[in-house]
């Protein structure tokens, strides 16, 4: 046979493809079980067992299903492919080998021919989203239906208070809207919109056992609504070091857009195209980099959403360079498309695309980004999913900075990734692994569970043909918006069955889900992928004082001089100039 059969070797592929060592081997064989370093970040063993405890009773506790044997396909890691079979028992992944035996009652699903991976993580999507005055259609049952039609098994969405509220209370409310209608597992992050120290203290709260969050996300845009001023931000990420959770930012220059926005209406600049030129992609990297010095400063880890220029892009390599933890996220918007389209004659078309920071006005910025996620100076891919319909952009007609900021994404990410990437050469399959599922899910602290199909893994699964091509289109999407901006475009590489928490929710181009039947995954602080340095690095830059004698008294033995400040000598001196 051409495939290696081998279960802890690399594959051996009958075509060009680089493949990775078996890192992870011992998720597959128990006795090469690394030790465990103590590290700061797992020195709170009892609350993190009581954590992984509770995502144990959470599988524990899905409905019961017949089990499944995925058949034939090549299993796909972030480090390793080998031609295995999968069993899947009870919602988690009970077996991973060759020619693996078919218990009673159990339903075959045949991957021959096709890649069996970790199910994809979206790690930023704003489903049901109230903002600018509109909600997003895409709610919590027709975003997450959506997204497992694309080969998505999980989300993160953000709760984001007003600034009249607070963390506790928009959480509440999320979990309401969420927690009823989610199709697949989910879990939250959280935006901070304003600083006190009842903030602060909610945000230690909302990182322990009964909320889950464990990253928050700083505006530095949409100034008066969520935007936070420097002080705050810092403040901010230094509270999210102490509570061991990770920094995400929205990075643009709320205030000079907001000035710059006045001077194009003005001008008379009122349609799409003055959304981009309010927001030049220099102010984009200027706040990114203004972000990472801000988190060096504060010694935290930091995550900039939705990188969406080559300038922000480099910014965030350069402080990664000098030692910084910086992660970098690209979205499928900026992936496959530019700014061009804000140019477009068609009013409508043009307010489609608008989303913030906006499409680059470089054409080739695309395929750079494309580039730095296959050279590892850009971490993974997300959609910033938040869909408003072509009813609600209207609202912007006359004034582009009221047009809802917001496009489609969670749905066709994975097929875009995968065209963009391994499609074209750039990435291996393995690659796209990671960027699409594993590094999110190291990130948020829910991996081997998330983002790996190993044996104890939650059984989210896509079985994905990567020969299969099809049009990406409004027609058929499964998302509530009444547009799609890829529309037209062709991708290769569909999801074929997608398997959430055990069971088949997407098959053969067909939804299957139950509404309601995900599950809210809680995220432990102190990811050691984000904090395993930051100790350390808390060490070597301690503020450092100097060691002094008392000064002497420098008066002593110095006479004094006296100084007259009365003198019979007029400004200017005397006059000889006399009068009679």
């Amino acid at each position: 046979s051409e495939w290696s059969t081998n279960r802890y070797s690399p594959l051996l592929l009958p075509y060009p493809m680089f493949s990775l060592i078996n890192l992870f081997a011992p998720f597959l064989n128990p006795s090469r079980q690394p030790a465990i370093q103590q590290q700061p970040y797992l020195l709170n063993t009892e609350t993190r067992s009581k954590r992984s405890s509770s995502l144990t009773q959470l599988a524990s506790n899905m409905a019961s299903s017949p089990p499944l044997l995925i058949r034939g396909g090549i299993v796909v890691n972030d480090d390793e492919m080998l031609k295995a079979d999968v069993l899947v028992e009870n919602g988690l992944i009970k077996a991973v080998g060759p020619n693996l035996e078919a218990p009673a009652g159990v339903q075959i699903v045949d991957a021959t021919g096709k890649l069996v991976m970790p199910g994809g993580i979206d790690p930023h999507t704003h489903m049901q989203l109230p903002f600018m005055g509109e909600v997003a259609v895409d709610d919590f049952e027709k975003g997450t239906q959506a997204a497992v039609a694309g080969g998505t098994t999980m989300i993160i969405d953000f709760v984001i208070p007003s600034k009249d509220s607070t963390p506790l209370k928009a959480y509440k409310q999320w979990r309401e809207w969420a927690d009823p209608k989610v199709c697949c597992d989910y879990a939250l992050s959280m935006a901070i919109t304003t600083w006190s120290d009842s903030v602060a203290k909610e945000m230690e709260i909302v990182t322990g056992d009964e909320y889950g969050i464990n990253s928050f996300k700083f505006f530095l845009a949409y100034k008066g609504v969520f935007m936070v001023r420097d002080e705050e931000f810092y403040q901010g990420m230094i509270q999210c070091a102490k509570v061991g959770a990770l920094a995400r930012v929205h990075a643009e220059n709320g205030s000079v857009i907001e000035e710059k926005a006045k001077e194009l209406l003005a001008k008379g600049i009122t349609g799409p195209e003055g959304h981009t030129q309010s927001r030049p992609e220099e102010l984009e990297a200027e706040a990114t980099n203004r972000a990472c010095v801000l988190a060096s400063q504060a010694n935290c880890p930091l995550y900039v959403v939705h990188v969406m220029s080559k300038g922000a892009a480099r910014a965030i390599a350069h402080h990664r360079q000098k030692g910084a933890v910086i992660f970098g996220e690209p979205i499928a918007a900026g992936l496959a498309t530019d700014g061009s389209h804000y140019y477009n004659k068609d009013w409508l078309h043009a307010a489609r695309y608008v989303l913030s920071p906006p499409l680059s006005r470089d054409s080739s910025t695309p395929n750079a980004l494309m580039d730095l996620l296959a050279a590892g100076e850009l971490h993974l891919t997300a959609t910033d999913n938040c869909t408003f319909n072509c009813q609600q952009k209207l609202a912007g007609k006359d004034d582009f900075t009221k047009i809802p900021n917001g496009v489609n994404g969670v749905e066709d990410r994975m097929s875009v990734v995968w065209e963009k990437g391994v499609h074209s050469g750039k990435i291996d399959p393995m690659r796209f692994v990671a960027i699409t599922s594993s590094v999110a899910a190291k990130i948020f602290n829910c991996y081997p569970r998330k983002g790996r199909i190993a044996v104890g893994s939650d059984a989210d699964v896509v079985v994905w043909d990567p020969e299969a091509a099809r049009i990406i289109s409004k027609d058929t999407h499964h998302h509530a918006v009444d547009f799609n901006i890829f529309e037209g475009m062709e991708v290769h590489g569909v999801a074929d069955v997608t398997i959430s928490r055990g069971k088949i929710v997407w098959e053969k181009g067909q939804l299957r889900t139950v509404t309601g039947s995900g599950r809210f995954v809680p995220l432990n602080p102190w990811s050691p992928t984000v904090f395993a340095t930051i100790a350390q690095r808390a060490k070597m830059t301690q503020p450092r004082g100097v060691q002094r004698e008392e000064p002497k008294d420098v008066s002593k033995g110095v006479e004094k001089l006296s100084v007259n400040t009365k003198s019979s000598r007029p400004p200017g001196g005397f006059s000889n100039i006399s009068f009679s």
